[in-house]
C-alpha cells in the first residue's frame, strides 16, 4: 500500500466510513474506491482534491509521509518568504524615493 492510499485509508477509519460510504460520496463503485485506497490505482489532482475536500484536510496531508508536519514546513517557508518580501518593498521604497529625488533634481535644474 503506498501512502497515499495509507493515509486515505487512515481518514476513513477515522470518520468510520465504509469504503462503499466513501465511494458513494465520491460517485465512485467500491472497487475503484479500493483500489485507490490500496494503491493499485494512481489518483490525479482533482480527485486527490476531490478526497481532500470530502475528509476535510490539505491535499498535503494526504500526500506527506507519517511523522511529516506539513503545515509545519510550510509556516516557516511562509514566514521566509514574507521577510524576503518584506526586504524588497523596502528596497523598491528607497529606489522610487530615489527616482523622485533625481526627477526633481533634473526638474530643479531646468
Amino acid at each position: 500500500m503506498n501512502i497515499i492510499g495509507k493515509n486515505i485509508r487512515q481518514l476513513r477509519q477515522k470518520n468510520g466510513w465504509s469504503q462503499g460510504e466513501v465511494a458513494k460520496r465520491l460517485k465512485i463503485s467500491i472497487p475503484a474506491f479500493s483500489k485507490i485506497e490500496t494503491g493499485i490505482t494512481d489518483i490525479n489532482i482533482s480527485r486527490l482534491e476531490q478526497i481532500a475536500n470530502l475528509f476535510e484536510v490539505s491535499t498535503m496531508d494526504i500526500i506527506s509521509k507519517e511523522g511529516e508536519n506539513p503545515q509545519s514546513v510550510n509556516f516557516e517557508e511562509i514566514n521566509s518568504l514574507k521577510e524576503r518580501l518584506s526586504a524588497r518593498e523596502e528596497e523598491i521604497i528607497k529606489l522610487q524615493k530615489k527616482v523622485i529625488d533625481l526627477y526633481e533634481e533634473i526638474r530643479g535644474e531646468s
